[in-house]
């Protein structure tokens, strides 16, 4: 581990040596500009090479560099056309910038600082715009990727992997300064994070402005994570954004764009009454990296420990009369029903005990095939399929994943969960965006369960079926829609709708837009009313927004057995891009020096950046190390040290190189003592159908003997009853913070409780407080 931290594989500085990020945050989308400082402290001219990762629904919009007094602003151009040109400069001595995406995922991206001379520094400005998530507790999520992890390329996939060296996060040798701006309509209420920040500065008296950052000392160990809370955050919105004055009328930059912010309200009748029936379908990430922490923290609950415990809750919390199955994946795949098996206490207890058993210990994250099987299996009538994808997102072949559920969208929804620093935002979001579902991302500190158990409360809420979108706008004007169709809507959850408008508008005149759709049976509707007035100082945020949406619908369209998209499409992407100025897959961003007339001498040397890879953290910081043996191919998948990719080293080896690794993690660390958590102890006692039985192991949980609990029962009271509401007064009274993890098996409970049709439930409430004592009210656990 010598050459790790400040070198490179060849013990040569590190040419990066600070990134400074400011993030203009407006309402619910955001504006990050990165500036990356490079120095060349060698003897000769190097081309600096850095793998970075950025959310996977981020437009970049702008790439410039300066050197010394001398600034260029790239183009956007056909990526072959751009790779070429570059290569040009390079091999006539002149400087060049590259930035592309990657063909496989949009979330990476590829910095190539080309001809760099000794003693010269370079700074690179890189802009981009992105929406921000909104999470179950109402907060709007802006991450910083700091972590690239690893990504695992299938046996037998075309394609080379992008190329990352890596170093484990708290060797990164630069440096990382954010600073954020946030305005909104509303007032901003909060701002926290996983990481240190210094106190909220508000700007104004009504608390719409506000300025945070990065305390100082920041670490560069893990992906930077701002939660932003306002007041009334479920008001629609929309924005109408001015077209560019230079670009021709008619065009998507020419035109006025409008974004509107939708939350759609259902009837209380139909919130209140979720659905009993349903296909559920739970695919669980079993490769080695889910043995790593969620955080850094090596003390910490390992990614598959608090996957385990999710499944627990979501599998009691589950609806009697539906059906289930639960697949895990790695390398292979395994199920443990051979098809959805109907949901009763012999099946509850099966699969249970199958889920205690599991382990990271199926080698790489191969998750195509056993979404391939899933999908083959035939629909069962009447029982609407939901898939729940847990993963750490470090798949190589994004893409071809995504078309996949893309294929199969009109038979399932689809709710994904990015667990610990670094899993794929372009996975994680394109999961939910493509199967009609919601994302979560679970870092830090965050519990798994309490955003589980809020995208069951989705998975609950029926179908919305017949979904459109209806404009009413002044004579003239007529309007072209950059999203695609609306296919999913749940309560509470936002939907962006990006149009162009074109012909002439009167800035006094309004517009509206109608969203129509059915619900159980049930035609609703709701309206939006705006001013067609553009709004002020926006930049062009909205139009750059509405193109990515534009672009990534059209990459998203059907492709050929080879998996080419349509020429025609195709032509139209790399239009759109250029036109724009936003990144695309088949667009790269170049930029050549060309005032300097004196060609760079010497042959050019090249320096990969290391990049923070956080999958070998916790097995570091765990002592354990690969063999001398494996290092380079382990380092080419960017584990644990700053080395080179080797030419010797074929997919096959560093997937076997990275089996083993994470295998020998599971074999040779010593297994940490799971602590008994109480209250998963009590919901693991609850039976399929939602009631509890009297016995030592429930006494236990609840803190008593089973002398205490049986001789306070009121004597006309069975012990099923006694049981069920002795456990739901404990949840009430001792776990009512995590009440939106157990609110569903709670309800379960209570239908039960109910159909019992039980003598004597005041008085069995009453003896409950006494003996656990607490004062919940019968009412108050909807008895």
């Amino acid at each position: 581990m010598d050459c790790c931290g400040l070198l490179t594989a060849q013990k040569e500085p590190v040419p990066l040596k600070s990134i400074e990020v400011e993030v203009e945050v407006r309402d619910h989308v955001a504006t990050v500009v990165s500036t990356l400082n490079y120095e060349n402290k060698e003897d000769k001219p190097i081309e600096a090479v850095f793998v970075f990762p950025l959310p996977g629904d981020a437009a970049v919009c702008h790439f410039s560099a300066k050197i010394g007094q001398t600034q260029i602003v790239a183009e956007v151009k056909e990526k072959q056309q751009a790779r070429e040109e570059y290569d040009d400069a390079l091999s006539s001595g002149q400087q060049a910038f590259l930035l592309e995406e990657s063909e496989q995922s949009p979330d990476i991206f590829t910095l190539s600082v080309g001809s760099l001379p000794p003693g010269e520094s370079a700074s690179i400005r890189l802009e981009y715009v992105t929406e921000l998530a909104v999470q179950a507790d109402d907060g709007l999520r802006f991450c910083l990727p700091a972590v690239l992890n690893p990504r695992y390329q299938p046996q037998g996939s075309d394609g080379a992997s992008v190329q990352v060296t890596s170093v484990p996060a708290s060797l990164v040798p630069y440096s990382l300064s954010l600073s954020a701006r946030v305005s909104s309509p509303r007032p901003i209420c909060k701002v926290e994070s996983s990481c240190s920040l210094d106190p909220l500065q508000y700007l104004n008296p009504e608390q719409t402005q506000a300025t945070v950052k990065l305390a100082e000392g920041h670490k560069f160990d893990r992906d930077v994570e701002l939660l932003i809370y306002y007041k009334d955050a479920h008001q629609p919105t929309a924005v109408v954004e001015a077209g560019q004055a230079s670009a021709e009328p008619g065009t998507l930059m020419g035109d006025p764009v409008v974004m509107l912010s939708l939350y759609p309200e259902f009837p209380q009748s139909v919130t209140s009454s979720l659905a009993s029936c349903g296909e559920f379908v739970f695919l669980l990430d079993r490769s080695g990296s889910m043995d790593c922490s969620i955080n850094n923290t090596v003390h910490q609950e390992t990614r598959i420990g608090s996957a385990r415990d999710t499944l627990l809750l979501l599998l009691k919390s589950l609806p009697m009369g539906c059906y289930f199955n639960i697949y895990s994946f790695g390398s292979s795949y395994e199920h443990i029903f051979p098809k959805s098996v109907e949901y009763s206490e012999t099946t509850l207890e099966e699969a249970l005990k199958k889920v205690k058993e599991m382990n990271a210990d199926l080698g790489g994250t191969e998750i195509l095939e056993s979404l391939k099987h899933i999908y083959s299996q035939p629909c069962i009538p009447k029982q609407p399929r939901q898939l729940f994808v847990f993963t750490d997102g470090e798949v190589f072949n994004t893409k071809e994943v995504l078309d996949l559920v893309k294929k199969n969208s009109g038979s399932h929804r689809c709710f994904s969960f990015g667990i610990g620093e670094g899993a794929s935002s372009a996975l994680i979001n394109g999961l939910a965006k493509e199967g009609g579902g919601h994302a979560q991302f679970i870092t830090g500190t965050d519990r798994m369960q309490p955003k589980v158990m809020q995208s069951l409360r989705f998975a609950l809420q029926p179908a919305v079926e017949d979904i459109s979108v209806t404009w009413a706008l002044p004579k003239g004007v007529s309007v072209t829609d950059l999203s695609p169709p609306i296919t999913t809507i749940f309560q509470g959850q936002r939907s962006l709708i990006y149009a162009q408008l074109t012909g002439e508008t009167l800035e006094a005149a309004e517009g509206s837009v109608m969203v129509k759709y059915n619900l159980a049976g049930h035609p609703s509707q709701n309206q939006l009313h705006f001013s067609l007035k553009p709004a002020q100082d926006t930049g062009l945020t909205v139009h750059r927004l509405g193109a990515q949406t534009r672009i990534r619908s059209l990459e998203g369209e059907e492709r050929d057995n080879e998996g080419e998209l349509d020429e025609g499409v195709k032509k139209k992407v790399v239009d759109l891009s250029v036109q724009s100025g936003v990144s695309s897959s088949f667009t790269a961003f170049i930029a050549v020096n060309k005032g300097n007339n004196e060609p760079i001498e010497g042959p050019l040397t090249r320096r990969n950046v290391p990049a923070p890879s956080f999958m070998m953290m916790s097995c570091l910081q765990s002592g354990y190390m690969p063999a001398p043996q494996m290092m380079p191919c382990v380092a080419a998948y960017g584990a644990c040290a700053s080395f080179d990719m080797q030419e010797d080293c074929d997919i096959g080896d560093m997937n076997a190189c990275y089996e083993d690794l994470v295998c020998g993690v599971v074999e040779d660390i010593t297994p940490k003592q799971i602590s008994t958590d109480p209250f998963l102890e009590l919901v693991s006692l609850q039976k399929a159908s939602g009631c509890w039985l009297l016995d030592p192991a429930l006494a236990a949980a609840l803190g008593k003997t089973s002398e205490e609990v049986e001789n306070t029962k009121p004597s006309a009271v069975n012990q099923e009853v006694w049981a069920t509401i002795l456990a739901l007064i404990w949840l009430h009274g001792f776990k009512m913070e995590a009440k939106e993890e157990w609110e569903l098996l709670a309800m379960k409970a209570i239908s039960w409780l109910h159909a019992q049709n039980a003598p004597c439930v005041a008085d069995c409430v009453e003896a409950g407080n006494t003996l656990l004592g607490y004062s919940v009210q019968k009412d108050a656990m909807g008895l």
